[in-house]
């Protein structure tokens, strides 16, 4: 079965994305179509780079980067919960997916963002990253704001539409994940 990782993109003290994960993860789990797990930077404590990624999987020294290899290596595509900090990209989450190079190919994304804006300019930067990473990123996005669907800036209650929002990204996160199986059959 597809195997669609959904990464925390933050792991600052006190964050919201530990709800929004939840809540990306309580809807996905509902689906018959995938099989999703939860995967928190927290958990993998990635100092900043420490190894030059190889050119192919798996070839690396440090036991903290063959663990996130591997992690990352186990799924097919992934969606990404990202906050908006100064008009980017989390650093731990930049640095999490710099660890690795390989191990991203030909694997679909989707994000959801969240932040005053919906985290629209984090996403915006994800998708160039994602790129270079020869990744396909989704159309289709989750914009939470910080002012409609959070109450008093923290505690996380999303508008209804946003459940509508998160299928749609799904949907085409599946969907491309699928499509492109053959390639990461190489």
């Amino acid at each position: 079965m597809t195997k669609i990782g959904i990464i925390l993109g933050s792991t600052r003290p006190g964050r919201n994305g530990e709800a929004v994960a939840r809540w990306v993860h309580e809807n996905a789990a509902q689906r018959t179509d995938a099989e999703f797990e939860l995967v928190d930077l927290v958990d993998y404590e990635l100092p900043l780079l420490d190894e030059a990624a190889p050119a192919s999987m798996g070839q690396y020294a440090q036991p903290h980067t063959r663990a996130w290899a591997q992690k990352i290596a186990s799924f097919d595509g992934f969606v990404i919960v990202t906050p908006e900090y100064n008009r980017s990209v989390p650093g731990a989450l930049k640095n999490a997916i710099d660890f690795l190079y390989a191990e991203w190919h030909n694997k679909a994304v989707g994000f959801v963002g969240y932040g005053s804006t919906g985290g629209t300019r984090a996403v915006e930067h994800l998708r160039l990253i994602a790129g270079e990473l020869q990744m396909a990123d989704v159309r289709s996005q989750v914009a939470l704001s910080l002012f409609h669907d959070f109450e008093n800036f923290h505690a996380f209650k999303p508008l209804d539409v946003q459940r509508d929002a998160l299928a749609t990204t799904l949907d085409q996160v599946i969907a491309w994940t699928n499509a492109l199986a053959p390639l990461r059959a190489h």
